[in-house]
């Protein structure tokens, strides 16, 4: 009997504890969840004349983790080898070479049980990102960032660095067999996102790869539309002082008349104004940046990655369920 009377005494004394404890106000302890959260995997395609196993491609890839520990970075790669993956960015059939990224990405298991990832795009490799995510997108990409891309194409192409440089020079030369021949579409990379605001015409008939990732003929793709207004965030940074990729007005979707120079901005384009990519969309979400880099092409600082890095790709809670969801796709050959 005395053992019982000490086991109630106990028991009241744990209740009037346990009362005391909820009338107290709560400093609870973050969850694993919100003190430890895993920043998004960043897939990254270079640009022209470039390779993912290029010294600066690793030492960006090195800062992404520096600046958000844990990062798993993906370097989009058409070759296994250096000057293989180099010659892929002047030549090749742009439609197969993004099929081949789609798979790439959706077969790399870190990539592919991620929720989501981040993308950042440098120069052609930004258009070539954005065809990713129209065409595919699974992985879903959340954060897009793009530097210096030629989101409208270029009016004139690069001339190569130096007489020595026999992969570009070949490449140039295929150009002879004219810009909108069969046989250059459908080789030569750049003339692939070539686009002549007065050559429009034969652009729309012949474009291989710009005129379909930007929705511009006749018929529109709904899927691409759809996929690139899934995106949380869309940066799209353009060089100030760019007199490689030219206009360097295209990193923003802007035209640029070639005679006289006059910019038409994209929120006065029909691109814009009918949204035949959903970029109208996002823009009146907040979603669309229009950001400048001082210097030329492609000239970036460690300070200025550094600040994208944390902007765009740090860790992220998904409490309310803001990463993107899988939309409806077509497979694209």
């Amino acid at each position: 009997m005395l053992y019982l009377t000490h086991v109630l005494r106990l028991l009241s004394i744990l209740s009037a504890l346990s009362a005391l404890s909820a009338a107290l106000p709560s400093h609870r302890r973050p969850s694993t969840k919100e003190s430890d959260a895993t920043p998004l995997p960043l897939v990254i395609w270079h640009g022209l004349g470039d390779s993912y196993a290029a010294e600066g491609m690793k030492k960006v890839a090195a800062l992404a983790e520096e600046v958000n520990p844990g990062t798993y970075v993906h370097l989009v790669h058409l070759a296994d080898s250096d000057s293989g993956d180099r010659q892929a960015s002047f030549l090749g059939n742009l439609t197969e070479q993004v099929a081949r990224v789609c798979e790439q990405l959706a077969s790399e298991p870190i990539l592919s049980t991620a929720p989501a990832v981040n993308a950042l795009g440098f120069s052609q490799g930004g258009q070539f990102l954005r065809a990713y995510i129209e065409r595919c997108n699974f992985p879903p990409v959340h954060n897009f960032v793009t530097f210096g891309s030629q989101h409208n194409g270029i009016s004139k192409f690069q001339a190569c660095a130096s007489s020595g440089d026999w992969v570009c020079r070949g490449a140039e030369a295929l150009l002879r067999f004219g810009t909108w021949s069969d046989f250059v579409q459908s080789r030569f990379v750049p003339a692939q996102y070539f686009r002549d605001p007065e050559e429009l015409d034969a652009y729309l008939e012949h474009s291989n790869f710009l005129a379909d990732i930007n929705n511009e003929r006749e018929v529109k793709n709904p899927y691409y539309k759809n996929n690139l207004m899934s995106l949380n965030r869309f940066g799209m940074f353009m060089f100030e002082d760019d007199t490689m990729a030219i206009p360097k007005e295209s990193a923003w979707f802007a035209e640029v008349n070639t005679t006289t120079g006059e910019v038409t901005p994209l929120r006065e384009r029909q691109l814009y104004k009918e949204d035949w990519l959903g970029l109208r969309a996002l823009d009146e979400q907040g979603k669309l940046d229009f950001e400048s880099v001082p210097g030329p092409h492609m000239q970036l600082t460690d300070k200025t990655l550094e600040k994208v890095f944390r902007e765009y790709f740090a860790p992220v809670q998904d409490d309310d369920n803001t990463l993107p969801q899988l939309l409806v796709t077509q497979d694209v050959h």
